[in-house]
């Protein structure tokens, strides 16, 4: 599991003082890019922030998360892995700690994508290895 804290801004904010839906799905991809691109380019998998394209988002609201300055926990999970997609679990906490409550349940199906192609690609071996490692428990 990685763990990433993002702070929402109070340009986030709705007309009731919560998370807006739509900039609640830019914290999922602000929590997310730290380690696809910053993580994986440290190990040598520069491709990932060359290009990883969203298939498909579900976004499941429990409560809302209230902007009020704070940071909010986003744990994210490798729940799928094939040749050429990948599937992230998310639990965004309504505050930084893991013991504060759930408040929206993610997932994205992601694939790589060659922009120079515009085409898909395939996750090499290396990419593999290391979202198992960094996304799954036994990483944690």
């Amino acid at each position: 599991m990685y763990v990433a804290k993002v702070r929402p801004r109070w340009s986030d904010m709705d007309v009731f003082g919560h998370v807006n839906h739509a900039n609640m799905v830019t914290l999922l991809e602000e929590a997310r890019v730290p380690l696809l691109f910053d993580e994986a380019g440290r190990a040598g998998l520069a491709e990932f922030a060359k290009g990883m394209v969203v298939v498909k988002l579900a976004v499941h609201y429990r409560a809302p998360i209230v902007v009020d300055g704070q940071e909010i926990r986003v744990e994210i999970s490798l729940k799928d892995l094939k040749f050429a997609s990948l599937t992230l679990d998310y639990r965004v906490h309504d505050g930084p700690d893991a013991g504060s409550p759930v408040a929206v349940t993610a997932e994205t199906v992601l694939a790589p994508y060659d922009v120079t192609t515009s085409r898909p690609r395939r996750l090499t071996a290396e990419e593999r290895a290391f979202l198992q490692t960094r996304l799954t428990e036994a990483g944690a």
